[in-house]
This record gives structure tokens, C-alpha cells and sequence, in this order.
């Protein structure tokens, strides 16, 4: 992992120890996130609702979207809770079962929140940039998501 990522890593993990809410605590890794790595343009995260059955939208950082509840099994998000299974997608127009937010929108990277081996919540992340994820992405975010699962 670069040390950009180990950095971003050791300032979220000073966040979730915080004492604070945690939807303050995730806005500002939203927020951190946005403004620290260039390819990440819009960064959210979806919380599993008490029923099982959906996704809701906690908190994002980047432009307003529509998406604020998301059916379990349906677009890229939906199919991550599923199957409990990080899930990058490099070009979106390959994407059958793709929940467009916005035009701008190139590639997308969502990542399972596990607590206790089950799911509570995701985050997910959109690129305007054409397959900028890399294998450093997915093993930084899978970091973010152990380190914020206390919050769950």
C-alpha cells in the first residue's frame, strides 16, 4: 500500500477512536477522502436498514444524488451487501445491473463493512476518471471498512 494510503489509514483511525458520532465521523472520511485522493470523487456510505432489506445513505461528500435508499441485490452497492464482497468496476457502461448517479461517472469501487462476518454497511466510491482503481485501493479501503466496522 503507498504511504499516502498509510496516512489516510492512521488519520481515519484517529477518527473512529474519536469519541464522536458516527456520522460525523463518517463524513469526515468522506470529506478526507475526496479531498486526499484524486480519483475518488464522490465517497458515501450505505447502511444496511433494520429490516435486511435495503440500503440507506448515511453520509457522502461530493455532488447531492438521488440515491438515498438502495434495494439489496440491485446496482453495483445492492450486489456488494449481497455477497459481502468488494466490487470494482472499472468502466460502468460494462455494468448491466449499474445505478447511474451521474454522468460524470466513470468507474466505481464499493466495499463491504463487516461486523462480525456480517454485513452492516458499505462504502462507496466514484470515479469521473476511466479505470483509475488499483489493487492499493482495494486493499486501503478494505483497511478503512476493519477500522470503521467499531462503529457498527
Amino acid at each position: 500500500m503507498n504511504k499516502d494510503f498509510t496516512l489516510l489509514l492512521q488519520i481515519i483511525g484517529s477518527y473512529a477512536s474519536s469519541g464522536e458520532e458516527r456520522s460525523e465521523i463518517l463524513y469526515n472520511t468522506c470529506k478526507l477522502l475526496k479531498d486526499k485522493v484524486y480519483h475518488y470523487d464522490w465517497v458515501g456510505f450505505y447502511v444496511l436498514d433494520g429490516q435486511g432489506s435495503k440500503l440507506l445513505l448515511e453520509t457522502y461528500y461530493g455532488k447531492p444524488t438521488e440515491h438515498n435508499a438502495i434495494s439489496i441485490g440491485k446496482g453495483v452497492c445492492g450486489q456488494v451487501a449481497e455477497n459481502k464482497k468488494l466490487k470494482t468496476v472499472q468502466d460502468i457502461r460494462q455494468e448491466k445491473n449499474y445505478i447511474a448517479c451521474s454522468l460524470d461517472v466513470q468507474s466505481e469501487i464499493v466495499v463491504p463493512i463487516l461486523k462480525d462476518g456480517k454485513f452492516v454497511a458499505e462504502i462507496d466510491i466514484d470515479s469521473h476518471s476511466p479505470a483509475p482503481f488499483t489493487i492499493d485501493d482495494e486493499e486501503f479501503l478494505t483497511s478503512l471498512c476493519q477500522k470503521l466496522s467499531v462503529l457498527f
